[in-house]
């Protein structure tokens, strides 16, 4: 960008004799990474000004995003406790012999050979959080189970059969592990392999605007198809109006569930894969549609499944792949928005909101240049 404000006539054009300095506008986008979903939303704004956001049928997904980190520098919970601990007895002892060498009136300052060690060690604690709160959430988690398996003794009057779950531990596995050079980011399985970074959302159009965008550091999307969905139809009613519907939602297996099947309601209707995608896909190439009434005693996911078979759910299920993984593949080899500039959760959440925006701007200038090219091709035809 510094490049082309020295030599772009379209950027000189902006910005005249002021060009900004690389680092300038780094830290531009960090100082403003909160502010980048409000640009989103005006893109989109713009978009639907121009007839691009049409809903009727959207498709949610994810992809990962390499974080700015590298995959090896994780460490498990065991070396990072002992790493603090040094550092921390290091600082003691430096501070001591500072103490000792210059008197009190130099004893609240940071030790030159330590002050690159500071912001580590603030990482370093980021993670023992991180963990700590993993731990938590997966104790609560046991604990529901649980409660889950007591409630159904008690109201059959028999216990289950099998293996008692354990008891719930709240406490770290000295195994587990993170990273300290950007603690937020997770370890992310990919086709290509593992990744260190983050699971990156989207719910895009038919017409593959990008209607809402947002990421998360659980490897899962299961947990993400409510909150998506609400920030979708949140953005819709800014964009068109307050009483925007998406209409059909599409999405593969990772965000199939028993409890995301009660996230549809009027306005929104569900097809969820519950298959892997080239499961289902064969599934629905060999499978025969059903026929006769819907039993009544079947499974949410014999419902769906049922649903997914019929000849709407074959054409519907068949627009997910073509809506919105073209607008990853797009994004990550054109934009260059396949790994993250910046660390921690927010600033990567900003960066993402960012590439989204800047994704729709392209469409957006597209059209415009298509439509011109027609207009212009339509007058040299006109006679006279």
């Amino acid at each position: 960008m510094e490049r082309l404000c020295e030599r772009d006539a379209g950027y000189r054009f902006i910005v005249g004799e002021q060009v900004p300095d690389h680092t300038v506008i780094a830290r531009f986008r960090r100082r403003h990474s909160a502010r980048m979903a409000e640009v989103f939303r005006h893109v989109l704004k713009m978009c639907h000004e121009a007839g691009l956001v049409r809903l009727g049928l959207v498709a949610l997904d994810g992809t990962k995003v390499q974080a700015n980190a590298a995959l090896d520098a994780n460490r498990t919970a065991e070396s990072i406790d002992a790493q603090i601990k040094r550092m921390m007895d290091e600082a003691e002892t430096t501070d001591q012999q500072e103490d000792d060498r210059y008197g009190a009136e130099r004893g609240d300052e940071v030790p030159a050979e330590l002050r690159n060690r500071q912001d580590r060690l603030a990482r370093l604690k980021a993670c023992q959080q991180r963990l700590q709160q993993d731990a938590e959430a997966q104790a609560a988690q046991q604990q529901a189970k649980l409660d889950a398996r007591a409630a159904e003794e008690q109201a059959s009057g028999k216990r289950k059969r099998g293996r008692k779950p354990k008891a719930p531990d709240n406490s770290v596995d000295p195994k587990a592990v993170a990273n300290p050079t950007d603690p937020d980011s997770g370890i992310m399985k990919t086709r290509r392999g593992w990744v260190q970074g983050y699971n990156a959302q989207a719910v895009v159009t038919r017409d593959q605007i990008i209607l809402a965008a947002d990421i998360t550091n659980a490897a899962n999307d299961v947990q993400q198809l409510g909150g998506m969905l609400a920030q979708a139809e949140g953005n819709a009613a800014v964009a068109r109006d307050a009483d925007a519907e998406l209409g059909t939602v599409v999405a593969d297996a990772g965000y199939w569930s028993q409890d995301n099947v009660k996230a549809e309601q009027p306005g929104r209707e569900l097809f969820i894969a519950t298959k892997k995608d080239h499961e289902q896909r064969a599934e629905l190439r060999d499978a025969p549609p059903p026929r006769g009434r819907i039993p009544k005693n079947i499974s949410a996911r014999e419902r769906m499944d049922r649903k997914l078979r019929t000849k709407r759910g074959r054409a519907v299920y068949a627009q997910r792949s073509q809506t919105v993984e073209p607008v990853f593949g797009h994004m990550k080899d054109s934009q260059g928005a396949g790994r993250f500039s910046m660390r921690g959760l927010d600033a990567c959440r900003g960066e993402w909101h960012l590439d989204a925006a800047v994704y729709n701007l392209r469409k957006l200038h597209r059209e415009s240049v298509q439509r011109a090219a027609n207009t212009n091709e339509g007058a040299r035809k006109r006679p006279g």
